[in-house]
């Protein structure tokens, strides 16, 4: 049996099958990329819910794992060379499953390098405009007097909808025809942009055409489904 215990994160979340990948997580747009791609691609894994709420990510234990404190992080029984590996950041784990797995990333090099840069992109722009926006709108950005910085918010969110906007016309998936991590990294911000931040109305979402009709496809994918809601809220 594989042993895990040179990871102190699972003296707090044990490994019921070692020798599968471990998933520390939660389901949000960040989250779920990852669960999204192993329901994809079909990887055996066990999923443990991290509890930010109740701010997990800042015990010992998380901590050991992701010093960062932020979800999700993951540990592969069977790394490089047959050694687990711990590894974090939503970017770079679907990097690397895509790499372990052979899907979902070109092996054409310049192919590759172009879906990675949209990867990138999501990690740089969209998922910390996206967020912003939605704490200067639904949490307790709400309660600034001064709304600059959720005007800077929206028109920034506006613009990067744009640019996916135009990316996608004439595209069914961010690289055509093909559907790739790129595509995986970017659903969950925009579902939630739409849905739990309520900013549907507010970034004019509805004026778009291609990036409704992209993420419609996406969400009618089975792994996507199921990746959205793994691991299980309590």
């Amino acid at each position: 049996m594989t042993d895990l215990s040179a990871f102190p994160i699972t003296r707090r979340w044990p490994a019921a099958h070692p020798d599968r990948l471990q998933l520390y997580s939660s389901p949000t747009p960040n989250g779920v990329k990852v669960s999204i791609m192993l329901e994809e691609i079909g990887l055996p894994y066990e999923p443990h819910r991290i509890d930010i709420g109740a701010d997990e990510t800042w015990t010992e234990e998380f901590l050991s794992l992701n010093p960062n404190g932020k979800i999700p992080a993951i540990i592969d029984p069977e790394g490089p060379g047959g050694k687990p590996l711990g590894l974090f950041e939503s970017g770079a784990i679907l990097l690397y499953l895509a790499e372990k797995s052979g899907e979902f990333l070109p092996r054409d090099p310049a192919l590759r390098y172009e879906t990675v840069q949209w990867v990138f992109f999501q990690m740089a722009a969209v998922g910390p405009m996206f967020g912003q926006l939605g704490f200067f709108h639904k949490f307790a950005g709400r309660e600034i007097e001064d709304k600059r910085p959720l005007e800077r918010y929206r028109s920034e969110t506006k613009r990067l909808l744009g640019v996916l906007e135009k990316r996608l016309d004439g595209r069914q998936w961010i690289m055509g025809g093909e559907y790739s991590i790129a595509d995986i990294s970017l659903l969950g911000w925009v579902r939630n942009l739409i849905g739990f931040y309520g900013a549907r109305e507010l970034v004019e979402y509805d004026t778009l055409e291609n990036v409704p009709a992209w993420l419609e496809r996406g969400l009618a994918r089975p792994a996507v489904q199921r990746g959205l809601e793994i691991p299980k809220r309590s």
